[in-house]
């Protein structure tokens, strides 16, 4: 159970550092034209926050643990990204139900489902880390 845990740990931390670096460094613009099109509802500040607490979390997933100091970070780090994937599945299902009414494809629908993936990660960290 604990090389599953770290697994996706590490897997979340990955996803996550490359998540925030982009949105820490990339225009809207830029990165909805880069596949992120779940930042497209949000003002530019709200997108940046975002990306500093993912990078916050990739710290805080795996730092307590290896280091041994205050491990309950690890759980709440993944508590916080879970936070933020419902928000990353609900602006992506919006944006799905708006592409299904006007009567456009969209590839929404993949997005939602890797973002539920993604949320079932980090619940999955939570719960084994708590």
């Amino acid at each position: 159970m604990n090389t599953a845990l770290w697994s996706a740990q590490i897997l979340l931390a990955v996803l996550f550092l490359v998540s925030g670096s982009l949105k820490v460094s990339m225009r809207k613009d830029r990165l909805i034209a880069t596949g992120q099109t779940g930042v497209a509802p949000f003002p530019p500040a709200v997108i940046k926050t975002t990306a500093v607490c993912e990078l916050l979390a990739v710290a805080g997933l795996l730092l307590p643990r290896l280091t041994g100091v205050a491990p309950l970070l690890t759980p709440l780090a993944a508590v916080g990204l879970a936070l933020v994937m419902v928000g990353a599945v609900t602006s992506h299902g919006s944006l799905l139900r708006a592409d299904r009414a006007a009567g456009r494809g969209s590839r929404e629908a993949v997005n939602v489902a890797a973002n539920l993936v993604i949320l079932a990660l980090c619940v999955f960290v939570a719960a084994g880390r708590f």
